[in-house]
């Protein structure tokens, strides 16, 4: 089998937002919209930080799907859109999509978005890999994992772009993977570990 992961060095993040741009261009994202994003853990705001000025700190989480094991989008889905392939990635048939955004409500990770209207691109036509399907109005978005890119064999375009290597990507079933020794040999952070979820997007600090 496969299980293709993300492993994430918190450590790294300097939150310069390489990562949510790479993917944006590459999956043709419109704007107003991201699949990839960087939060400030702690603080009130995206920018913001914790505690008092002097002592001020900035912890930065990168964020997108987790590509679950076990995914609460995928059970709530009443028309099978939202799916397990083959190689371990929760993915979206648009096809079958009906907008009901029940698997919107069922992440616990917030990782879903939903086209509300038309797309709209700037520049003003569609841009990134050609092979990405084009979503339309009505239907739910999110991290696919660079399927096109992964398929052939290559990494998420925000592997390939962090510029302080802060993401190793692999096949957690593969036990001479990096991934699958970072998971083994370190001390791990799975997000919403009380879901039971079991991602395989994981942190490691």
């Amino acid at each position: 089998m496969t299980k293709l992961a993300i492993a994430i060095n918190t450590a790294r993040c300097i939150d310069c937002m390489t990562c949510s741009n790479a993917c944006k261009m590459q999956n043709n994202v419109p704007s107003g919209m991201l699949w990839n994003r960087v939060i400030t853990e702690g603080a009130d705001s995206v920018n913001g930080a914790v505690g008092s000025y002097p002592n001020l700190t900035r912890t930065f989480l990168p964020l997108a799907c987790q590509h679950c094991e076990n995914p609460a989008c995928e059970k709530v889905c009443p028309t099978g859109a939202t799916y397990k392939d083959d190689k371990g990635r929760v993915e979206i048939d648009y096809d079958k999509c009906i907008g009901c955004r029940m698997c919107m409500a069922a992440c616990p990770y917030n990782a879903r978005v939903f086209n509300w209207a038309e797309p709209v691109r700037d520049p003003d036509f569609n841009y990134g890999d050609p092979r990405v399907p084009v979503r339309p109005r009505g239907v739910m978005e999110k991290c696919t994992l660079c399927k096109e890119r992964t398929d052939d064999g290559d990494v998420p375009m925000c592997v390939a772009c962090c510029p302080t290597k802060a993401r190793v990507f692999g096949d957690l079933d593969d036990p001479g993977s990096e991934v699958s020794r970072l998971r083994r040999e370190k001390s791990v952070r799975i997000l919403l570990e009380d879901k039971g979820t079991r991602p395989q997007v994981f942190y490691v600090s």
